[in-house]
């Protein structure tokens, strides 16, 4: 390999052809058009597609990722391309990486964010490290995030498109990980260039609809899930105030999430009632005023760091922080504990916190990513 060679698309100084590429691949639009366009520039691209749980049960669902019509469906782009194109069994991985845990915290009241776990402890780990067994120079996928070079390293940025910035789902990817990753939509400024881009190449998957539900939860019925995973979970119990005074009785705490104010079978009262703690050991749906909801102090833990200096060197952070992936970043005060734990002061409070959740950290001006944290009890 010449040193003298100017630096090709994916930062490597040398001809696309003596680069390879694994492309993680879901079947979807974004990913079939990242390799195809990698593909079109001569990369020796290699995709990969997760099966992620047993997809004869899923061929009857859409709006998911990974299922056995997405498989056919990235195997197809290879073959219009003519790179080779691999299906991994995950599905005993998966599920005790990411179901099992998502189950788990459910069950103990939390909010899981499966997604964030999927991409922390598969797709940027074991299919990671799948690339690295095949020698690619690096691993490319269809997220909308944005890696750019600074002083003292590879960065994590937010998307172009804002509206379709996946940073909330990507904080937990380590600077290791970073320099070996690769993104190419996240530049784009629509969608629709990206299916563009899919439509120049006559991929079939160019008008294919966007993912929606979390890829193993049918139709946003995360109940039925867990159920289905610890039988007998669902036990009833009771729904009480703040002060423990009993109000009724719900049918299972996994009924209920952190903000819900329907549904929950206690009419008749002056003002509405919001669930505003779920205690599984004690099998209670605590509600309260909306007010109740309101959080200052968010306690984190499991903290991925992407910052140039330790997050310890400092007393405190001036950041910008996002608590939910479908909410703007708001100004916050980080304040490390550790390297891994902190507690952040959100100058001005935020509903519906809670155990479980994200917080990402985001520059206060730009788009730098400086990671992020899993939201817990304290």
């Amino acid at each position: 390999m010449s040193l003298d060679h100017p630096l090709n698309s994916l930062g490597f100084a040398k001809p696309p052809a003596e680069t390879r590429v694994v492309v993680a691949m879901s079947g979807g639009v974004d990913s079939s058009a990242v390799a195809a366009q990698l593909a079109s520039e001569g990369y020796d691209v290699v995709g990969v597609t997760l099966q992620l749980y047993d997809h004869g049960a899923a061929l009857a669902k859409k709006g998911a990722c990974c299922a056995g019509r997405d498989i056919h469906d990235a195997r197809r782009v290879a073959e219009t391309m003519g790179f080779p194109h691999y299906v991994l069994d995950y599905e005993n991985t998966f599920r005790a990486a990411v179901m099992d845990e998502f189950a788990d915290a459910y069950l103990a009241g939390a909010t899981p964010v499966p997604c964030i776990r999927c991409n922390e402890r598969v797709k940027f780990k074991d299919l990671l490290n799948t690339a690295h067994d095949l020698d690619a120079d690096c691993m490319a996928t269809g997220h909308y995030i944005q890696r750019k070079d600074g002083v003292a390293g590879p960065e994590l940025h937010m998307a172009a498109d804002h509206a379709r910035d996946q940073s909330y789902f990507l904080f937990s990817t380590t600077a290791e990980q970073l320099a070996y990753l690769r993104f190419p939509l996240g530049h784009l400024e629509s969608k629709a260039e990206t299916r563009a881009l899919a439509a120049k190449f006559g991929l079939t998957v160019a008008d294919k609809p966007d993912s929606q539900d979390i890829c193993f939860v049918p139709n946003g019925n995360y109940a039925a899930v867990i159920e289905k995973l610890r039988p007998g979970a669902a036990d009833p119990g009771e729904i009480v105030d703040m002060e423990g005074r009993v109000l009724g009785e719900h049918r299972g705490v996994i009924h209920y999430t952190i903000g819900q104010r329907r549904g929950l079978g206690i009419g008749g009262l002056d003002d509405p009632l919001y669930v505003v703690k779920l205690d599984a050991e004690l099998k209670r749906v605590v509600v309260g005023p909306k007010e109740a909801l309101s959080t200052r102090m968010v306690p984190l833990r499991e903290i991925n760091w992407l910052g140039d200096a330790p997050l310890d060197s400092r007393a405190e952070w001036h950041v910008m922080v996002k608590v939910r992936s479908t909410r703007a970043p708001r100004r916050a005060i980080l304040r490390p504990l550790s390297a891994t734990t902190a507690t952040v002061e959100l100058l001005s409070p935020e509903e519906g916190v809670s155990p479980g959740q994200a917080c990402v950290f985001y520059e206060g001006e730009g788009s730098r990513v400086l990671g992020g944290g899993w939201v817990w009890r304290g």
